[in-house]
């Protein structure tokens, strides 16, 4: 007796992430520096310098997250997620324009330009590969614009064009999976308790 055919099922495919180590070893540092300065005030502190220490951690926390630890961009086959400081997008890919690195990392839709903060764009790797590149052809080499290899490429340009790839053949292969309009979502978690703070600071200056 056979059993019955299962349906197709689309094979699934891992997101590919890019983040900016830099900027997660600076958030770590930032984060246990605050940590240990606020401790520090809330064990030895007198009066209200214990609520001045919590109340600024509470402000600053949130916000070394926000733009160190948090920015990151994930892509596959059928979508592209942006992880900025303070909002999440995802962009099916028939609804990206283009993705490209000018003095920045942006996706393009429509009217609107989402950049990508965690593919910063230095313009000195930048002058560097087209340095690099310019050496290899005065010895000879040839070097097509738009088509040298990852050594002779800034670090955030490859991974753009590593994006702009998965974009062309998602388009391409007319994915169904790729289809949609793009989605919002504000980072209400990191937004609400750095404006609480805020506000305790407020109130501790405006009651000294």
């Amino acid at each position: 007796m056979t059993s019955p055919q299962q349906p197709h099922e689309e094979p699934a495919y891992a997101d590919r992430v890019y983040r900016s180590n830099g900027a997660l070893v600076a958030g770590v540092l930032l984060l246990a520096f605050g940590l240990w300065i606020c401790g520090d005030a809330v064990v030895r502190g007198s009066g209200r310098t214990p609520w001045f220490a919590l109340a600024g951690f509470l402000t600053a926390a949130p916000l070394v997250v926000a733009y160190t630890l948090r920015p990151a961009v994930f892509a596959n086959e059928d979508r592209l997620k942006i992880r900025n400081p303070f909002r999440t997008i995802e962009l099916p890919w028939a609804s990206v324009a283009a993705v490209r690195a000018r003095y920045s990392a942006e996706a393009l839709v429509g009217d609107a330009t989402y950049q990508l903060w965690a593919i910063p764009v230095s313009l000195r790797q930048r002058k560097a590969a087209t340095r690099r590149n310019a050496k290899r052809k005065a010895a000879g080499e040839d070097v097509v614009p738009g088509q040298q290899d990852e050594v002779s490429r800034a670090v955030a340009d490859q991974h753009v064009k590593d994006l702009a790839e998965i974009h062309e053949q998602a388009v391409a292969t007319a994915r169904p999976g790729a289809q949609g309009e793009p989605a919002i979502r504000w980072t209400y978690e990191l937004i609400a308790p750095a404006v609480a703070g805020a506000l305790l600071l407020a109130v501790l200056f405006a009651t000294r």
